[in-house]
């Protein structure tokens, strides 16, 4: 089942990134892995970024609350009720990142330190970014991990992040996110290396909350099925860039771009059994040496001249698409890509 887009209108926009880039020295070459990447995200809204790895989905969640800043270069700008967080001090930033804007990342397990007990690093969130005293810190802690999901709460405050499941601490980390009430929350692929059903449990849990708390969510993933039943809308990513956005259903019934159809294409859908998957050719570009014109033409059996001496722009209204040779209804019917 597709998820239903919002209005467009219904909410307004809460965070606005306009022209964001990132790049990274590496052996003396500039690495670029976000390019000029441009997005909105609505109050309440889930915007999921999908694409393959290395496509720059993660790296646009860190630059968008300055992690990347730290060991790369920024530029354009992450607007957040009127302030530009990309040349926000760090001082100031601190004061949002956690606060307003809360992540989750990919292994809880690398992001939790073994070393303290679950009840201290949410307590951590508390003590930064609310007037709690001791005493309301400790029941805030509770009551989080409640919120969440785990099972007697008061006791397993004390207890250390091994002595949680994968599932479980991936919760603890959603509880650490929440702590201080964020209005948007930042997921990176929160349920990689988690089963089929702790999977669908983590994705309902963060769909509950956020229409709950009316927070909005931006969901990087590179499971289609994921995005098309908990994402309003979509942004297609390749090569550090956008490539197709638009509301789920629109994105995933009617795609623009060659990289979006062969991505639902590789998505194993009523296959015959001993049947060979289709899987796109060739290989994601390396972003050390990235196309002149589009990152996708070398792969793309529909490439024109123009694809290989400039980069397509996102043109469209509410479905927007980067192709030069975008996908016509007679080729979606055959299954072109």
């Amino acid at each position: 089942m597709i998820k239903n887009a919002k209005e467009a209108d219904t909410y307004p926009n809460i965070l606005e990134v306009k022209q964001l880039s990132t790049s990274f020295l590496v052996g003396g070459n500039q690495l670029k892995a976000v390019d000029e990447v441009s997005f909105e995200v609505a109050e309440g809204e889930v915007l999921g970024i999908v694409g393959e790895s290395g496509s720059g989905k993660s790296i646009t969640l860190r630059s968008i609350i300055g992690l990347s800043r730290r060991y790369g270069e920024v530029s354009g700008e992450v607007n957040w009720h009127g302030k530009n967080l990309v040349t926000m001090p760090e001082r100031d930033l601190r004061k949002i990142r956690g606060k307003d804007i809360a992540m989750i990342f990919q292994e809880p397990m690398s992001s939790l330190n073994p070393l303290l007990t679950v009840g201290l690093q949410i307590r951590e969130n508390l003590v930064e970014h609310t007037n709690l005293d001791k005493s309301g810190r400790k029941n805030r802690a509770i009551e989080l991990l409640e919120m969440v999901g785990i099972p007697d709460a008061a006791n397993r405050l004390s207890d250390y992040p091994h002595q949680f499941s994968g599932g479980m601490r991936q919760r603890v980390m959603i509880a650490i996110a929440l702590a201080s009430n964020p209005k948007l929350l930042l997921a990176d692929e929160p349920t990689t290396a988690l089963d089929v059903t702790i999977q669908k449990q983590i994705l309902k849990l963060i769909l509950d909350l956020s229409k709950d708390l009316g927070m909005a969510v931006i969901l990087v993933t590179h499971d289609l099925g994921v995005a098309a039943q908990t994402c309003d809308r979509l942004a297609v990513m390749y090569g550090g860039k956008l490539v197709e956005t638009g509301a789920t259903r629109d994105v995933l019934r009617d795609p623009q771009h060659r990289y979006t159809m062969g991505l639902l294409k590789s998505v194993p859908e009523n296959i015959a059994p001993r049947t060979q998957l289709y899987s796109l050719p060739g290989t994601p570009p390396s972003l050390l040496n990235l196309p002149k014109g589009c990152a996708f033409a070398p792969r793309c059996a529909h490439r024109v001249a123009s694809c290989a001496d400039a980069k397509p722009p996102l043109v469209g209204a509410t479905h927007q698409v980067a192709c030069f040779n975008p996908v016509d209804d007679d080729q979606k019917s055959m299954g072109a890509a």
